[in-house]
């Protein structure tokens, strides 16, 4: 059994969730406490990978981190090599495919924080940057960490945008979802089903870790 593809799959399931939980919570922080011209459509924005087909949005990155878009111009003038079909690529991918997830849970946990410390905060002088890390993240500990366990759950699972971005190169990319198409393809349904049962034990795990302890 080639344990490869879980390995890939835990790495860029736990980077993707590093960045869906600091841009998740800012962009969270954003929508709850602030008020722009312009912010019904920011939200809607943000939230649209929840919606898009995977491909759809493997396609806009495609043109964003490729060799012709701007990221991926970047990419290879500082690094020298190509963006696409790389790890940070299917690290890209599942990033995107999970901020709006942990946008939408922390904006809901920032609207609902106590806003007596807050105003207690400012007039001791809390502004800004510690405001937002001393006040505003103790209050949402609990909503942040079944935020990310969902992150991490989903960037697990993720497919079909990685596969646009960073194909399914074994040993590479090829995280555990794409090598269990790639095994049940090429008839290795034992390998299939033992990848299928660890992702499927997994993710039970975390929908048990994100239950309310009463309902446990």
């Amino acid at each position: 059994m080639n344990w490869r593809p879980l390995w890939i799959s835990i790495h860029v399931s736990v980077a993707a969730t590093i960045v869906a939980v600091v841009a998740g919570s800012l962009l969270g922080w954003l929508l709850a406490h602030r008020r722009f011209p312009g912010r019904r459509y920011f939200e809607a924005a943000v939230l649209l990978p929840l919606v898009l087909p995977p491909t759809v949005l493997g396609y806009y990155l495609l043109v964003l981190i490729g060799s012709g878009g701007p990221v991926g111009r970047f990419w290879e003038t500082v690094f020298g090599t190509p963006l696409t079909f790389t790890r940070n690529a299917a690290i890209i991918a599942a990033s995107v495919a999970t901020i709006p997830i942990v946008t939408r849970q922390l904006s809901a946990a920032f609207s609902l924080s106590d806003s007596d410390v807050t105003d207690a905060a400012r007039l001791a002088g809390a502004t800004g940057w510690n405001l937002f890390w001393h006040i505003h993240l103790p209050q949402i500990r609990i909503p942040l960490i079944a935020a990310a366990t969902i992150a991490f759950a989903r960037a697990m699972g993720d497919f079909g945008t990685t596969l646009m971005v960073a194909g399914s190169i074994p040993g590479r990319t090829q995280t555990a979802s794409l090598a269990i198409y790639d095994y049940i393809v090429t008839g290795r349904d034992r390998e299939a089903l033992i990848l299928v049962v660890l992702i499927s034990v997994l993710a039970l795990v975390t929908l048990v870790i994100v239950q309310p302890k009463e309902s446990r």
